[in-house]
C-alpha cells in the first residue's frame, strides 16, 4: 500500500514534530520528576476533591492535599540522612585513633590471625590488594558524597519541578484530560478507552498491592524491632519496607541480620524471637499483597522485578517507581491491543458464518 506522505506531512504538522522535538529536549533533564508529579497528582486528586467540598478555594486544597503527602516523605528523608550521619559520625569518633593509625601492616597481622597456615606465604599480596581495596572503597565513598553535595542545587530544581507538577496535574488534570481526549479519533476511542481503564488498573495494582504492601510490612516490622528493643527501630523499619519493595529481596535480608547479631552477641533468645517474627513478615506478605492487588490488574511478578531492578539503572532513586510503572503501562496497552484483535477477529467470524457481504 503506497502512502503520499507529501500529502500527509503538511507545513503545521512539521512545525508541530519540530516544537515537540524542541520541548523534549527541554523537558529532558526533569522529565523524570514531572512524570513522578503526574502519578502522585493522580492519587491526590481525591484528596484535593474530598478537600474542596469544605474548603471552596481549588488552589488551596490543592496545596493542602500536595503537602499531605510531600512533608511526610521531606521528613522521612531528614530523618534517613540524619541517622545515616550520627552513625558514620559515632562511628569515626570512636574509632578515630585506630582509623588514624591503621596501616597495611596492622591489616597484615589481622589476616594472618584469620588465614589459615598454609596461606601465610602469600600472606604480603593478600594484605596488599585488601589494603587497596579498602582506600579505593573509602575514596569511592567519600566522593560520592562529596558529588552528591555538589548536586544539591540541581537536586533543589528537581524537587521544585516535582512540587509544581504534582500541584497542577492536581488541580488541572481533568483539563489536560479532555485536552488529550481531543486528538483522539472517534472510531478509535474505544480502543483508547480500554487503553486507559487497563493503565488505571495497573497504577492501583502497582501502588496497593506493593507501595502499600511496603509500608504497611514496615510499620509493622518497625514496631516489633521498638517491641524486640533494638536500636534505630524506625530505621530499621524503613530498611524493611524498602526491602521489601524489590522482589528478590523482601524484608528476611533486615531481621536476619539481626538474627545473626544477636547470635554473635550471645543474645539467643531475642534471635529465636526475631527469627520467628521475620518468618511472621515474609508469610504476611504472602496474604496481604493478593488481598490488596487482586482486585486490579494481574501484572506478573517478572515484569515488576525487571521494573524494581533497571527502572533506578535508568531514571534514578525514583526508577524503584518509574521502572516498573512504565513496563506495567506497556503491558496494559499492549493487553488492550490483544483484546481488541480478538474482538474485531470474533466479529469477522461472525459476519463469515452469517455469510454477510461484510465478511469477505
Amino acid at each position: 500500500m503506497d502512502i503520499n506522505f507529501s500529502k500527509k506531512l503538511t507545513l503545521p504538522i512539521l512545525v508541530i514534530i519540530i516544537l515537540l522535538a524542541l520541548s523534549f529536549s527541554v523537558l529532558m533533564p526533569v522529565l523524570n520528576m514531572i512524570l513522578l508529579g503526574a502519578i502522585f497528582a493522580y492519587g491526590l486528586r481525591p484528596i484535593a476533591n474530598r478537600l474542596q467540598s469544605k474548603i471552596k478555594f481549588t488552589s488551596i486544597s490543592t496545596i493542602i492535599a500536595v503537602l499531605l503527602v510531600l512533608i511526610p516523605l521531606i521528613l522521612l528523608l531528614v530523618y534517613i540522612v540524619f541517622i545515616i550521619s550520627g552513625f558514620a559520625i559515632n562511628f569515626f569518633n570512636s574509632n578515630h585513633a585506630t582509623l588514624t593509625n591503621f596501616s597495611s601492616g596492622q591489616l597484615s597481622s589481622i589476616v594472618a590471625q584469620v588465614l589459615p597456615a598454609q596461606y601465610h606465604a602469600n600472606i604480603g599480596s593478600i594484605t596488599n590488594s585488601l589494603y587497596s581495596s579498602l582506600t579505593s572503597g573509602l575514596h569511592y565513598v567519600i566522593n560520592y558524597f562529596i558529588g552528591l553535595v555538589k548536586k544539591i542545587p540541581y537536586i533543589s530544581l528537581e524537587l521544585c519541578v516535582l512540587f509544581f507538577s504534582m500541584y497542577y496535574f492536581t488541580k488541572d488534570g481533568d483539563k489536560f484530560w479532555a485536552y488529550v481526549q481531543a486528538f483522539i479519533p472517534t472510531e478509535r476511542s474505544e480502543f483508547f478507552n480500554n487503553m486507559f481503564f487497563q493503565i488505571e488498573n495497573v497504577l492501583k495494582s502497582i501502588f496497593f498491592g506493593h507501595f502499600l504492601t511496603a509500608i504497611i510490612i514496615g510499620i509493622i516490622a518497625g514496631i516489633g524491632f521498638y517491641i524486640l528493643g533494638f536500636p534505630y527501630a524506625l530505621f530499621l523499619g524503613i530498611l524493611t519496607g524498602v526491602c521489601q519493595l524489590i522482589p528478590i529481596f523482601g524484608p528476611w535480608i533486615i531481621y536476619m541480620i539481626l538474627v545473626i547479631w544477636d547470635l554473635i552477641t550471645g543474645n539467643y533468645p531475642r534471635a529465636i524471637i526475631t527469627l520467628l517474627f521475620g518468618i511472621f513478615l515474609s508469610l504476611s506478605d504472602m496474604y496481604i499483597r493478593p488481598a490488596l492487588s487482586s482486585k486490579y490488574a494481574d501484572i506478573h511478578p517478572l515484569i515488576l522485578f525487571i521494573g524494581f531492578l533497571s527502572g533506578p539503572l535508568v531514571f534514578g532513586i525514583v526508577g524503584f517507581i518509574l521502572g516498573p510503572l512504565f513496563l506495567g503501562i506497556t503491558y496494559a496497552v499492549l493487553k488492550s491491543f490483544k483484546l481488541e484483535i480478538e474482538k474485531q477477529n470474533k466479529e469477522k467470524e461472525l459476519l463469515e458464518e452469517s455469510g454477510e457481504p461484510g465478511g469477505e
